[in-house]
């Protein structure tokens, strides 16, 4: 199988087991931009989840594979950062995503309301965090080569 397939596959089960669950959770980063077309691969799966979730997630990433050591980074006081390895694909779930830059931190809690699209992934329904969002992110990172990725498609 071909290895964006095999991720797709995983985060397609990733999505039922979390719609299963009623957690409110979105995809996020550079598998936000493959599903909008803007790339062509990816390297992880990147989940966002709303903070009163983060046990629903957690138990549902446990039920289809482990949850790795923690590797905090210091770029970002995230309230819930967790890496699992499902089925062999690096999965990182976040909540209370926080961005510090020149000593502020930025706080972007996911709420419902930030959910604005969807896709569909061997039958399963994906939630897509919005772009703006991620433009803003990104920018916060500094990660220049993936805000003008986003802003060629963006007005």
């Amino acid at each position: 199988m071909e290895h964006i397939e095999k991720k797709l596959l995983v985060l397609s089960r990733i999505a039922q087991a979390l719609n299963r669950q009623k957690a409110t959770w979105a995809v996020g980063a550079s598998l936000l931009l493959y599903c909008k077309g803007m790339v062509s691969e990816f390297h992880d799966i990147d989940i966002m989840v709303a903070e009163e979730d983060v046990e629903k997630a957690r138990n549902a990433l446990l039920s289809l594979g482990r949850q790795l050591p923690a590797n905090p980074k210091a770029q970002y006081k995230t309230k819930c950062f967790l890496e699992f390895n499902v089925e062999g694909v690096e999965v990182d779930m976040m909540a209370g995503f926080t961005i510090v830059r020149e000593g502020v931190d930025y706080y972007f809690p996911l709420r419902p309301g930030d959910i604005h699209d969807y896709v569909e992934i061997n039958g399963e329904t994906i939630p897509l965090q919005s772009l703006e969002q991620w433009r803003k992110y990104y920018g916060l990172m500094g990660r220049t080569d993936k805000v003008e990725i986003i802003e060629k498609l963006l007005p």
